[in-house]
């Protein structure tokens, strides 16, 4: 009950999410590349990943699904010339908003609701790690592909340090 609940919630919820989100960024000042953002930018940029986690919890974990929409996330965020460590912190701000949200509005004084919560927080958890995981493998797609070409850095030197092989496997991802 408190899955489905919660499920159109964030469905319902998704941009006073992101609302919740841009304020959070906003009170980082770290985070100078998202607050350069006018505030229509970055709630519209976060809208659409809590109706995405919506799914993830009552589908299951689709990793290619999740995987595209994260590499996507990653490359786009190169080419606005957004740091890596900023990506990855505005992505801990949206799973921080998602737990605050299932911990306060969902969670009473019930221990059968408690544990509920407990199950899906820990889906919440799975799903922005392998976010985190999969924005990281895009961001470093884009830089891969930005440096052989705009740069000319050569392919030898770029498998020197760009190791991975996962590299434009966005159709496989598994």
């Amino acid at each position: 009950m408190v899955e489905s609940t919660l499920i159109d919630a964030l469905n319902f919820n998704a941009r006073n999410l992101a609302i919740r989100w841009k304020e959070k960024i906003r009170k980082a000042e770290q985070l100078k590349h998202y607050n350069a953002l006018d505030d229509k930018a970055l709630i519209d940029m976060n809208s659409a990943l809590y109706s995405l986690v919506a799914r993830t919890i009552d589908r299951g974990l689709d990793r290619s699904g999740v995987g595209n929409f994260f590499v996507v996330l990653g490359k786009e965020q190169m080419r606005h010339n957004f740091p890596v460590s900023e990506t990855l912190y505005g992505i801990s701000l949206a799973e921080q908003i998602v737990i605050e949200y299932i911990m306060s509005d969902f969670v009473h004084d019930n221990p059968m609701q408690m544990y509920a919560a407990i199950g899906v927080v820990s889906k919440v958890a799975e799903f922005f790690v392998l976010g985190c995981f999969y924005t990281t493998k895009g961001f470093l797609e884009e830089t891969y592909t930005h440096m052989n070409k705009k740069d000319a850095v050569s392919e030898t030197l770029l498998k020197k340090y760009f190791k991975d092989d996962f590299f434009f496997k966005d159709n496989e991802l598994s």
